[in-house]
């Protein structure tokens, strides 16, 4: 089957061709026709199995006829990345189509957002936070919107954005065509599903498992042992692009820097980054300039680079579908791929689940050139703050005998501690100060809501 088949508008057929599109994955084969008719569809596939332009298309084609310079076809993704990556992908396959897309997310001026979506877009990508930015500012008008995408809905779930997007549904209008789209398909999912589909058509591509092209090892270690293993497979293997997964943001920054240390063309993604940052991390891991690229799952959700030949997972995932997901990342389009996972002994109840979900047993190994009864080094002190000083008691003034301090000599005492504390005289003590601007920012906090 070829996409000439789907008699799209020749504006869109001319993307295709662009792209370098030429046979229609699974997913795309299945889905297409149904959105085309214009029904409400759940997809479920796993990472890397084309499912974007399996929505993309279809829309591109629906919006070549009808109202321009208004908002029709809203996408929401959970992540920066993720947002820009769809972007892309309408830009590349719409070049010919003359429609307008814009990503709205947070992170970023909210300014540029508002100037580009005045000056008329007709496709929207967006973040849950931003978006409802938007909506409560009225800076964004969804009355002319005839498509509604939730992709990555799993993921959505688990980052907490189900409240955010049932606020945003309220403000949608109720004739519209809506596509779900999932890795996975916990009881969260289907509820979702059924508050928001009209008698959807189920797509559904393959099992929710790693692709068959990938390779899966287990590598026992000690906790304090695990940097120096790494570095050890490094060498060992003969890896191309490298993603290693953290469980958290300063992990990964941490690893990023030593391996960057070690020699290696190593960059870290993670939330702490600015937006200009992070994509550049992802630009230079896509373009060859950084073979290593050390994520947190959150962060890594919008990467989509075909020649990922190892994934390794530093630190086991919570849930045996972010496992599905990390290794999604490898063995794309019938490349083989290898997933290793560092394993601790605490790690034994996550390993059996992800064993279950793979319907296999998952081989352990060992490096016969690495010394695994290495003892734990002191604590990494690189980082660490100064042990805080117990506080001294106050000397009573000199010649005091008991009685007050005259104004002027206190006066002088405060001017002293205010000095030694890196103060000016009369500035409230610390404690004070952190209470206070705890108070505030905790306020200022429940008032925000962007990604």
């Amino acid at each position: 089957m070829s996409f000439s088949a789907f008699a799209f508008q020749p504006q869109v057929s001319a993307g295709i061709k662009a792209a370098g599109y030429d046979t229609p994955t699974p997913i795309q084969e299945q889905a297409i026709p149904k959105v085309l008719d214009g029904r409400d569809v759940m997809g479920l596939a796993q990472t890397g199995t084309g499912k974007t332009a399996a929505f993309a298309l279809p829309i591109l084609d629906r919006l070549t006829k009808g109202k321009r310079n208004c908002v029709r076809a809203l996408v929401i993704a959970p992540t920066r990345e993720l947002a820009e990556q769809i972007n892309d992908n309408f830009i590349t396959l719409g070049r010919e189509t003359r429609l307008r897309s814009a990503t709205v997310y947070g992170g970023v001026g909210i300014n540029p957002q508002i100037k580009k979506l005045k000056q008329g877009t007709e496709i929207v990508v967006a973040c849950p936070g931003r978006l409802l930015d938007h909506i409560e500012q009225g800076t964004i008008d969804l009355s002319n919107l005839d498509v509604l995408v939730l992709d990555e809905a799993d993921q959505m779930f688990d980052m907490g954005f189900f409240p955010a997007i049932r606020r945003i549904l309220k403000h949608l209008p109720r004739q519209r065509q809506t596509l779900l789209f999932s890795a996975t398909m916990p009881d969260e999912i289907k509820h979702l599903a059924q508050e928001v589909l009209s008698d959807p058509v189920t797509v559904q591509v393959g099992t929710v498992a790693p692709a068959t092209t990938v390779s899966h090892a287990l590598y026992p270690v000690s906790q304090h042992l695990k940097t120096p293993l790494l570095l050890e497979l490094l060498q060992k293997a003969n890896t191309g692009s490298v993603l290693i997964f953290t469980r958290t943001k300063h992990r990964a920054k941490r690893l990023g820097e030593k391996l960057d240390k070690a020699g290696y063309r190593a960059a870290s993604l993670q939330g702490n980054l600015s937006q200009n940052k992070r994509q550049a991390a992802l630009e230079g891991f896509r373009d060859g300039s950084f073979q290593i690229l050390v994520a947190t799952d959150i962060a890594a959700r919008g990467i989509d680079v075909s020649q990922v030949s190892h994934v390794i997972n530093y630190d086991i995932p919570d849930t045996p579908e972010a496992y599905i997901h990390r290794i999604g990342r490898t063995g794309r389009a019938a490349r083989s791929g290898d997933a290793f996972t560092l394993v601790t002994g605490d790690d034994g109840a996550m390993v059996k689940a992800i064993e279950r979900t793979l319907g296999k047993s998952v081989e352990r190994h060992k490096l016969d050139s690495f010394d695994y009864n290495s003892p734990a080094p002191q604590k990494d002190r690189e980082f660490a703050r100064p042990p805080r000083q117990p506080n001294r008691p106050r000397k009573a003034a000199p010649g005091g005998n008991g009685k007050k301090s005259s104004p002027a000599s206190a006066n002088t005492t405060r001017r002293q501690q205010a000095d030694q504390a890196g103060r000016p005289a009369g500035a409230q003590p610390t404690g004070v100060n952190r209470r206070q601007r705890s108070r505030r920012g905790s306020q200022g906090a429940a008032s925000k809501n962007t990604l």
